[in-house]
Order: C-alpha cells, then structure tokens, then sequence
C-alpha cells in the first residue's frame, strides 16, 4: 500500500495501421517519463492509431495488434512503471475496444469500452462489441476507474466505479477537434465529478487523421471540480499528476481559449499530419489573388515551410492586373515559388468546340476553372506533390465551385471553414505577422471568370449566406425558424435548394479538415436524389 500514486498522461501522436511506429512512439514515452511514474496512460486506440474503422475486420490486422501487446507485456518485466495501454481486442471470437493495464510482465486487467458511438464522424457499432459497465481495477492500493472515451459522455460508467469503490476516474480518448468541443469536454467531465465527487484525469490524442484533428489538451481535476492541470494543444505532451496530491508545475501549461487561434492550429496540424503521413514531397496550389488561395498558401507555409509549397498563378483574359499584383506579392512575403502559366492557349481550343454554345456564359466560364485543374493535376503527376484545392465551406455548400476544375485536388484546408470565418483567419495571421496582401482581404470576392463578376452577383451577402447555411447545417432548422432571425423567406428558400442541390458536387470532393459540429462528408448523410426541400417550399 502506497499513500499515492504517480501517473503520467502522454497524449502522443499516433498513425492509423501503423502498428510498428505507434509501438516505438509508444516506447519512447514510457522510458523518457517524468521521474517517480507509477503508471503511464495513452490515448484511446493509441496502439494502432484512431479512428481504425474497417481495419479491425482484418483478422491479420488483429494479430499484429496482439503480437505488439505481446512485445510490450514481455518488455514490462523490466520497468518499475506500468503500462495503460488502449487498443482494439479480440475475445471469444467478439472484438472490442480495450484498454490494458501491463505490469512487471502481466496483462493485469482488460476493461472495453461500453458506450459506442455510433454518429458524426464514428461507426464503433459497425467494428466492435460494446463491453460491459467497467470494474474498478485494483493497482498499487489505489482503486483505478478507467473509462474510455464516450463512456464520460453519460454518467452510467462513472457512477458504477464510484459504486465499486473506485478511487479516482482515469479516461483515455481520441476526440476530435472541432471549434466548440474543448469546453464540452471539460463541462462533461465536471458533471462527471459532480455526480461521483472522483478526482478525474483525462489523456486525448493529438495529431490529424484524414479529415478528423485530435488536439489534446488532456486535463486533471480535483476533487472539488478545479482545473488543475493542462497540457499543450495541438502538439504532444507529457502531464505528471501526483493522487492526491495536486500536480507541481504543469498548471493550465498550454492551454489558449482564443478561438481563431485554436481553428488555425488544427488546420495547420490537419495539413501537416495530411502531407507527413500520406508521403507527400509538398503542396501545389493555385494562387489566384484572392482570399481563399491566400489564406491556404499561409497555412501549408506555416505547416510545412515555404520550400514545400509551390504555388501557381493561372491567368485568364478576365484576370485583373491586381490579382496578378497581390498573387506575386504574397508569394514573396512567403517565400514559395511562384509560376505564372496562362491559360488562353488552353482554353481557346474548347470555346472553339464548344462554339455552338456561345450563349452558355457558365459554360465559358467552367472551362476555364478546368483548364487551371488540367494544369495543377499535371504538375502533380511531375512533382509528386499533392494539389491543395482552395474552396471554402460556403462554395462546397452552395455549389459555387467547378466540379473537375477548382475542386480538383488531394485534400482541402478550408473545407469547413466559412467565407466569413476565412476572413477573421486571414486578419488573425496577419496580426502575428502580414502573410496576406491587405488589398486580398479588402477587395470583393471574385471569381474572376468573366467581366466585373463578384460572387454576390450569385450569392447573397457572405454574413447572410453563412448564418442562414450555419442554420441548414449545423443547426438543422427550418425555413420558418431561419427567417425570424430576419432573412427572407425567399433568400432562404434559395440557399436551402442550392444546399441540397449541390450534394452529387459533395460526394467528389476532396477530404478536408473537420472544424465545426458538422462537417460535410460522414458528419452529414443526405441522398443526393432529393425532394424534401421541393415539398417544403409548395407548403
């Protein structure tokens, strides 16, 4: 019986299937730990990386998964320190999602995770079994309370341990990043102590998964409900917790409420992980002067640095001499290489086929946007280097955007992020620093590919279109309820059609960064053949 317990938080940075490197990253924890560690946690799945969706089906999959269990079990005999070791496991011909606790050589105790979430971005009910309400597990005098993830979300798990006398409450996640979640999290974990009076640590994965970024920010709370402990956002760290001691030196380390901030750091981590973990040499993209290929080329230079990013001014005959200017501008302050290629040797072979059409203005017009994805795909194919495509999530939304043309691409930073959202982005970097020309961020949106065109000749104003689309979206209201926040009705009818209008476009682009409650993709499941908005509006 000791009088505490030294447990070590290590919210790491995993990669999905890579079960060899999360096992030396893993390694590499336990023996660098804080001195005097009892007991080492990682994060949920931390073994073979999280979300695993259907590698777990893989039963080859699983053995590797197991002889690594089997390599760290063997490898604990020699440390003093034990091991909290999540990851998916096989028992009775039933897979779950685990967690172990290793000792001097032993698999101590197994427990699996109960609650399974099955919305947003997750399918656990689709891969592995639920498991039953945990026991406590017995350690060195101490009554541990393990809980995974989604189990914290209702207080049937915490409050059973409290039941069976568990000590203290020790949850391990993989929860993603999105703009409001961080609050919620330490919110729920305090309706969790409230109901258990359990001091409660808290390890979260850090790093970028596709389209999901983990931001970390693992916590402890005391006994009272206190805040006392914070480790870094958006980068790997350690955080030492002495129960029931209060923790020496790691108070609030890190931790940043400011919301632009936050946003940019986990599209920047998005990207990075995106390029790093996938193999990419660097970034190609298409600057064009305006906002959106502004604020992208800032962040693929801030996540990779300037001698990845390569970047592509395409100009047409609509091209006005300040993008040009505003292009080349900030390809200098960056750093990055710039090429100007023109189009209209291109793109005239195609008016002239497509000449029995001329009066098709937005025909002209996607030819253009395709000729410039033509060009980026090409130079992918000598580089290596993987298009970035630049739209936003108000386009994606509404259909403002080529299909084969500029969301062409590997990946897409801005995917959730708003058009007004890409302005307060674009001020906020440029307040540590200018990275974008003031005229980008000044001038009216344009697509430039025809004469004196802006986007609000289509769309309605930005601040309008993106809270009546935040209503669609995120909110899932009505027409009714949207325009008593003062739109009207008509102007809501509209965005709502080209919100539905424009899934089939949805369904072939590319991944993005998850930054709101709902992002497109698995957070949003419509039918692309649709008739719900059409019976709405004769009501």
């Amino acid at each position: 019986m000791t009088d505490t317990i030294h447990i070590a938080l290590a919210q790491i940075n995993p990669i999905v299937g890579d079960i060899s490197y999360n096992l030396n990253k893993i390694r590499s924890a336990w023996k660098n730990a804080p001195a005097h560690t009892d007991l080492i946690a990682f994060p949920e799945m931390a073994l073979c990386g999280y979300p695993p969706e259907d590698l777990v089906l893989k039963p080859f999959f699983m053995d590797s998964v197991e002889k690594a269990v089997g390599e760290i079990v063997a490898e604990s005999a020699s440390y003093e320190s034990a091991l909290l070791l999540p990851a998916p496991w096989r028992n009775d011909g039933k897979t779950y999602n685990a967690v172990h606790l290793i000792h001097k050589g032993k698999i101590l105790a197994t427990r699996t995770k109960r609650d399974l979430p099955n919305y947003g971005v997750f399918d656990e009910r689709r891969v592995f079994m639920p498991g039953p309400l945990p026991e406590p597990v017995p350690f060195k005098g101490f009554n541990l309370g393990i809980i995974i993830c989604e189990d914290m979300w209702s207080p049937d798990a915490a409050r059973y341990l409290k039941k069976q006398g568990a000590d203290f409450l020790l949850v391990v996640n993989a929860s993603p990043f999105d703009s409001k979640k961080g609050n919620a999290r330490l919110q729920l974990a305090q309706t969790r102590l409230q109901e258990t009076g359990l001091p409660l640590l808290y390890v979260n994965q850090i790093g970028g998964q596709d389209e999901l970024v983990f931001d970390g920010g693992s916590f402890v709370l005391d006994e009272k409900g206190n805040l006392i402990a914070r480790a870094k956002s958006f980068e790997e760290d350690t955080l030492l917790h002495c129960h029931p001691d209060r923790p020496k030196g790691v108070e609030g380390s890190g931790h940043v409420h400011d919301d632009n901030k936050n946003i940019y750091d986990a599209l920047k981590l998005g990207l990075r992980d995106y390029i790093e973990k996938n193999g990419f040499p660097g970034i190609l993209l298409g600057l064009s002067g305006g906002i959106d290929s502004a604020l992208s080329a800032a962040i693929a230079v801030d996540a990779l640095g300037a001698e990845r990013v390569h970047c592509v001014m395409m100009p047409s005959r609509y091209t006005s001499k300040d993008s040009l200017e505003d292009a080349e501008e900030q390809a200098k302050i960056l750093g990055v290489r710039l090429d100007t290629i023109p189009i209209e040797s291109a793109i005239q072979p195609f008016n002239d086929i497509m000449k029995d059409y001329k009066d098709s203005s937005l025909t002209f017009e996607n030819i253009q946007s395709r000729a410039r994805g033509v060009i980026l795909m090409a130079l992918s194919n000598a580089t290596g280097k993987m298009v970035l495509s630049t739209g936003n999530k108000s386009e994606m939304a509404t259909g403002y955007a080529t299909l084969y043309g500029d969301m062409c691409g590997g990946f897409n930073v801005l995917k959730d992020v708003y058009k007004t959202q890409v302005y307060a982005l674009s001020r906020w970097r440029n307040g540590l620093g200018r990275v974008i020309p003031e005229r980008v961020i000044t001038k009216a949106p344009t697509a430039e590919l025809k004469d004196n065109q802006t986007d609000q000749d289509t769309l309605p104003p930005y601040e309008t279109l993106d809270d009546i689309l935040a209503c669609l979206i995120e909110m899932d209201m009505g027409v009714a309820d949207i325009a008593q926040r003062g739109h009207p009705r008509e102007t809501v009818q509209k965005v709502w059609k080209m919100l539905e209008r424009a899934e089939y476009k949805r369904r072939q682009s590319p991944p993005g960064i998850k930054i709101t409650s709902r992002a497109f993709g698995r957070d949003r499941r419509y039918p692309i053949t649709n008739h719900f908005v059409n019976i709405v509006e004769k009501q």
